[in-house]
């Protein structure tokens, strides 16, 4: 694992999930869970902002990102534009937490436990990145769901990574 292939990867989801969000139809459908799905869009969509500004921008990057995880999963009705905004400021509290974080960091522990256990900071930026995939397909498939439409906005795009050659 090199922290720049990680790093470009987590980008191009926080930018896919921005343009997930954007392709709604509107505000309220964001915030629709079908039968069955515990979750909106919307809230999903807050939980990995929240997750990876704390996670990643704060902890690992220094910024001042208090989050309150609880308010992830009850806000309701926040616009698009809301949204996206929470997730450009995720992507740049992520962009600038990265710049940060040395070779030395990711075989240290992670400075805080998760789930009551400790990791090494490498194995906790992977989960991350992990997590932050999952909920993006979830995302992407409510909206397809939600629209009945099978539209892709390049939620996965290989010509966002690095080594990509011409």
């Amino acid at each position: 694992m090199t922290l720049k292939a990680v790093r470009t990867a987590m980008l191009r989801e926080l930018r896919a999930l921005d343009r997930e969000i954007a392709a709604y139809p509107d505000d309220d459908a964001l915030w629709q869970a079908p039968a069955g799905a515990p979750n909106s869009a919307g809230n999903l969509a807050l939980h990995l902002a929240g997750n990876l500004r704390h996670f990643i921008g704060a902890t690992l990057g220094g910024s001042d990102y208090k989050r309150d995880r609880d308010a992830e999963f009850a806000a309701k009705n926040l616009s698009r534009e809301d949204v996206r905004a929470l997730i450009a400021a995720a992507i740049q509290e992520l962009s600038d937490a990265f710049e940060k974080i040395s070779d030395e960091d990711l075989v240290r522990e992670y400075p805080l436990p998760v789930a009551d256990q400790r990791l090494r900071t490498s194995d906790f930026i992977i989960h991350l990145a992990v997590h932050l995939a999952y909920h993006l397909g979830q995302i992407d498939y409510h909206r397809r769901l939600l629209t009945s439409s099978a539209a892709s906005v390049n939620t996965v795009s290989p010509r966002e990574l690095d080594s990509i050659v011409p």
